[in-house]
């Protein structure tokens, strides 16, 4: 089932891992970010959403940013994930498969109490 709206929290709860996730991937921006963000079915995350999760993965040193001038056009702001930031991508996308397999087993039922 594809979608574009997918429930807020549902977003919220994997934004920041999917950013460093992309960031992981080389050198991006907010636009290629949200455009990668659609593309794997996440649905449209608009700026207000994302200029602050990058702002505060930038703040908590996850991300590296560097401003540059446009050719032509205004600047962008380009992120590259750090040492840091590499380091919390691998503890966290370990620790998001084994709760969203834990949450996935309650809601198909597969998980049962004893």
């Amino acid at each position: 089932m594809d979608r574009e709206n997918w429930p807020s929290g549902w977003l919220r709860g994997v934004i920041e891992l999917a950013v460093l996730a992309i960031a992981s991937e080389g050198e991006t921006y907010g636009y290629v970010l949200g455009v990668r963000l659609a593309e794997a079915g996440l649905g449209t995350v608009k700026g207000g959403t994302l200029y602050p999760i990058l702002n505060r993965l930038e703040e908590g040193g996850a991300l590296a940013a560097e401003w540059r001038p446009g050719d032509g056009g205004p600047g962008r702001k380009y992120y590259v994930i750090t040492e840091a930031g590499q380091q919390r991508l691998t503890s966290e996308r370990q620790h998001w498969l084994t709760f969203s397999g834990r949450a996935t087993s309650i809601i198909t039922g597969e998980a049962k109490s004893k």
